[in-house]
């Protein structure tokens, strides 16, 4: 298409030249006067070729997206500015709700003030906001997971996943799940008090045990979904021109126009958006309870065609937050029990050459980690493991950093573009 808009260009300015020739000119007054114009040779096939292949370059270069590794010093400027714009545009969101933040204030202000205030309740206080805390760590990570349109930091594989495991391996070795608070939970620790009796254990008592936690990491990947539902439902109240969330829905019901040229993953967003679409609340929480890449566009559908926030905050609650954790829960927790993790080893073994090789780090690593529980000392030299384990944390992290700058500059490249459209 390039090629063939840059020959039709070329083709109208050659036809301009023959059917408008430059009208005669006044006879000179001296001969030094008289001087003919450069004579350009006319482009032949290897010239237009030529003029074709800048015209499709220079247009690349306009496409390609505006990232942190190609423009580094651009990207860090526009990045600042779209985030004191979005603080500015958020600070002004907050003043329209005067009633809440002065409840909040004043909620904030007589924490300050028992603070200050000695008495038996400061220990309460404390072991309250630390609880709190706690809570409200799960809950941002939750949202890092699902925020961004899929580029979100998969805090579960991360964080909630070793944690689980890490429980479960603890109950299953210690006979209980009364593990002594603190250190837990930022250190498990088997009891040593004889009145703790070791009884079978149950994944039932290891649920209960992490449901705190999952729910509140469910949550945030619930809270997480709201911007692409609340972007998508200011357009379309609005009527103003779509954003990239909106985009994508819109460029979704173009090509239904020719349903036999959509791929699979296309038919999978169609069903998708059918299912959210026809169903309602219902539906909204079959896509929510199972793992579902796609959700980002039941969010967008369910604020272009105007669903109450609650339906869909609610349906993508109870689908995320309860159903979908627990089953996430029972994978992790069926994963690390101890007959599993025997019946792991065992076939870590059968692995040719590797296998004979990984078995005494694997067993030792599994002893190590039992003894610690019982000992309650930490690793104070790390180990091989959780050194590569890590730098793979700080490498997603990196990555999770790197591409939200390059959303930020992204955005604030189209604010200009929209504002030169508009002059």
């Amino acid at each position: 298409m390039t090629r063939r808009r840059a020959k039709n260009k070329i083709s109208q300015q050659n036809g301009s030249d023959m059917h408008n020739p430059s009208p005669p000119s006044s006879a000179p007054s001296s001969p030094e006067d008289h001087q003919d114009p450069p004579q350009l040779p006319p482009l032949g096939a290897a010239g237009e070729d030529k003029v074709l292949e800048i015209v499709e370059k220079s247009e690349k270069v306009e496409k390609l997206p505006l990232v942190l590794w190609r423009n580094p010093i651009t990207v860090l400027h526009y990045s600042t500015c779209e985030l004191v714009l979005s603080l500015m545009e958020g600070a002004q969101a907050l003043l329209r709700y005067k009633v809440s933040l002065a409840i909040s204030v004043i909620v904030m202000a007589l924490l300050a003030l028992l603070h200050t205030i000695p008495g038996d309740h400061q220990d309460s206080l404390l072991s309250l906001e630390t609880y709190l805390v706690w809570c409200g760590w799960w809950v941002g990570l939750g949202i890092l997971s699902s925020v961004g349109l899929g580029t979100g930091l998969h805090t579960f594989l991360l964080y909630l996943g070793p944690h689980i495991a890490a429980v479960t391996m603890a109950a299953y070795e210690c006979g209980t799940t009364d593990f002594p608070s603190p250190p837990y939970p930022s250190q498990i620790m088997c009891p040593t008090t004889g009145e703790v009796t070791e009884v079978q254990m149950t994944i039932w008592a290891i649920l209960s045990k992490v449901r705190v936690e999952a729910f509140c990491w469910g949550a945030g990947t619930a809270i997480g979904e709201l911007p692409p539902y609340f972007m998508a439902r200011a357009a379309r109240l609005s009527g103003s021109e779509p954003g990239e969330d909106t985009e994508e829905f819109l460029e979704l019901q173009e090509k239904l126009k020719n349903p036999e040229k959509m791929t699979r993953f296309e038919r999978a967003k169609y069903s998708i958006q059918q299912l959210v679409e026809k169903v309602g609340f219902f539906g909204i929480l079959a896509c929510a309870s199972i793992p579902n890449p796609l959700f980002d566009l039941a969010g967008i559908t369910c604020g272009h065609f105007l669903i109450p926030f609650w339906t869909f905050f609610g349906a993508t609650l109870i689908g995320k937050a309860i159903i979908k954790m627990h089953i996430q829960k029972i994978f992790v927790i069926f994963a690390f029990n101890q007959q599993l993790l025997e019946t792991s080893i065992s076939f870590l073994v059968q692995i040719p050459v590797l296998g004979p090789k990984l078995e005494d780090p694997v067993r030792n690593l599994l002893a190590k980690q039992k003894e610690k529980l019982h000992s309650g000392t930490s690793d104070q030299g790390g180990s091989i493991l959780s050194s590569i384990f890590e730098k793979f944390v700080l490498i997603m992290v990196a990555y999770f950093v790197v591409s939200i700058l390059n959303s930020m500059a992204q955005s604030y490249q189209k604010r200009l573009a929209k504002t030169k459209h508009l002059d």
